[in-house]
């Protein structure tokens, strides 16, 4: 799915009220009762819920989610923000709206509803914010809706506006953020984030197409669990429009699987070489192997040190072994012919012979490498290497690893420009772990994941990722391809994990356990 910036969103409404065609009005409706939906489903209607609203657009929804949880029997609370300048013509309905069914009786409620459905007589009251001495009491069993801004914000609120975002973080409710916490910037770092006015929601209720300030860490504290709500946006628009942020769903990853032939063998399948592990560091290897193999390749090759051979050979009896000259650390490179893909780092250490022999594999590959850990590390070390890198080979950093590698930057935004960059300069593809792992590719694209859960926060996890992105890769995927349905498919292993066991107590191997049941669930057969 494409992620959108503000402006584009914006277009896209303008395109679906013109060529669908609907009015403003109604599409703003399909939202709300989106939101309300949801809304519906998550609050008790016993429990008061106070939605605080601009006067632009954002405010209008908020104002269609309040008339629309009256009518289901909700106990409703809205309060506007007194106007500092214009309303838009949205809000202004939206606010007549309101008010007719307030004032009406409870059978034009029902008509305005459309269900056909009996229902409960809820309450509403709407006030006008123009002070702080206009703030209601909110108590800790209230649920607040933030409608005041949403995603049209390009400077931080100020004065009143600022006031009641403090007072709504202040209060300890549930808070539910309507399109973006308001405060939060769209498409670029917020300014001074840990001091500016910006909502803390729990959740927060955004549209499709999605935004990209949701898939950065430094928004987390303030967008809480987001749930994307689909308001009918003509995709014919959307189709059409040229963006370089894409988030990767189920139907993405399903379309990239190349289905068996029944005549196949292990040959068809291809061959892997992992080099990985040192003394004390062999579980690494393990790992990686134990994920590779589960990814697919016909054979799995694994290069350790000599030290490590009764481990693996224990461990994953199919793979096969490559033992090296050292006891203890990897200094040689074995002979490369046969294989289809290669992946070096994990446990692997930063000896200077470790590097010597890092630096021959790069000389001598003649298939894009796939990098992690300890072999990014000595790369970070030795940046001239990255220029005899083959095109199309795959970093797979955590954040440190390619602060190393790319340097420092200031916040998730520029981050993620760095990393373009570096997929740019270098014709690689860079696997930036984490929530949201990003994947940026040599023509400038970057690509979200949206599996995963803080159970994978654990140690051994990114070996099992390089193993799956290398046993993908032997199998004749893409540099690409191998990247987007490897981070895919090990973050749905991590969420089949976590139902069975929570996030505590994962660990890296449940992760392999369960890629079959990641497979399965993309062929739809779970």
């Amino acid at each position: 799915m494409k992620i959108l910036p503000a402006p584009l969103i914006r277009q896209a409404d303008a395109y679906t009220i013109e060529h669908e065609p609907i009015a403003g009005i109604d599409l703003m409706e399909r939202a709300a009762t989106a939101c309300a939906g949801w809304l519906c489903t998550s609050i008790t209607p016993g429990r008061k819920v106070m939605i605080f609203c601009g006067t632009g657009n954002n405010g209008g929804d908020g104002l269609a989610i309040a008339r629309l949880l009256f009518l289901r029997g909700y106990e409703v609370e809205a309060h506007v923000m007194k106007p500092a300048g214009k309303l838009s013509e949205d809000f202004r309905n939206n606010f007549e709206r309101l008010f007719e069914c307030r004032n009406s009786g409870m059978q034009e409620c029902r008509n305005a509803d459309n269900t056909g459905n009996s229902m409960v007589r809820g309450w509403i009251r709407v006030g006008e914010i123009a002070g702080v001495e206009d703030f209601p009491v909110i108590s800790l069993q209230d649920v607040v809706i933030d409608a005041l801004f949403g995603s049209g914000l390009t400077r931080p609120p100020e004065g009143l506006a600022a006031d009641i975002i403090a007072h709504v973080n202040a209060s300890g409710a549930m808070v539910v953020a309507i399109d973006l916490p308001s405060g939060l910037f769209c498409d670029e770092h917020t300014p001074d984030v840990k001091k500016s006015a910006v909502i803390r929601a729990n959740y927060t209720l955004t549209f499709t197409p999605p935004k990209i300030a949701l898939f950065f860490p430094e928004n987390g504290k303030f967008t809480g669990e987001w749930v994307l709500l689909d308001i009918g946006l003509m995709q014919e628009f959307i189709d059409n429009t040229a963006v370089r942020n894409f988030m990767v769903e189920m139907n993405d990853a399903r379309v990239m699987l190349k289905k068996r032939n029944k005549f196949s063998h292990k040959g068809t399948f291809g061959h892997a070489l992992l080099i990985c592990g040192s003394t004390g560091k062999m579980g690494a290897a393990v790992l990686a192997a134990r994920g590779c193999l589960r990814a697919g390749p016909g054979l799995v090759t694994v290069s350790v040190p000599r030290s490590g051979a009764t481990i693996l050979q224990t461990a994953v009896p199919e793979a096969m072994l490559v033992t090296g000259e050292d006891q203890d650390l990897f200094t040689a490179v074995p002979a490369l012919g046969k294989y289809s893909s290669i992946a070096i780092g994990p446990g692997i250490g930063t000896a200077p012979e470790t590097a010597s022999a890092l630096k021959i594999l790069i000389q001598e590959t003649g298939i894009p490498l796939i990098l992690d850990a300890d072999a990014i590390n000595l790369i970070a070390e030795n940046k001239t290497w990255l220029g005899f890198l083959p095109p199309g080979s795959v970093f797979t950093p955590h954040p440190l690893e390619f602060e190393r590698l790319a340097g420092k930057s200031s916040d998730d935004f520029e981050r993620n420009r760095m990393q373009r960059e570096f997929s740019y300069k270098f014709q690689c593809y860079v696997v930036l772990k984490g929530a949201h792992t990003a994947i940026t590719t040599p023509d400038g694209r970057c690509f979200f994941n949206t599996t995963g859960n803080p159970g994978m926060a654990t140690g051994g996890s990114g070996d099992v990722l390089t193993g799956i992105i290398a046993g993908l890769r032997a199998q004749g995927y893409s540099s690409l391809e191998s990247c987007l349905l490897g981070v895919y498919l090990h973050g749905l292993a991590g969420d089949c994990a976590s139902t069975e066991l929570g996030f505590e107590a994962m660990i890296a191997d449940d992760i392999v356990d369960n890629l079959g049941k990641s497979f399965l669930q993309l062929y739809g057969k779970l």
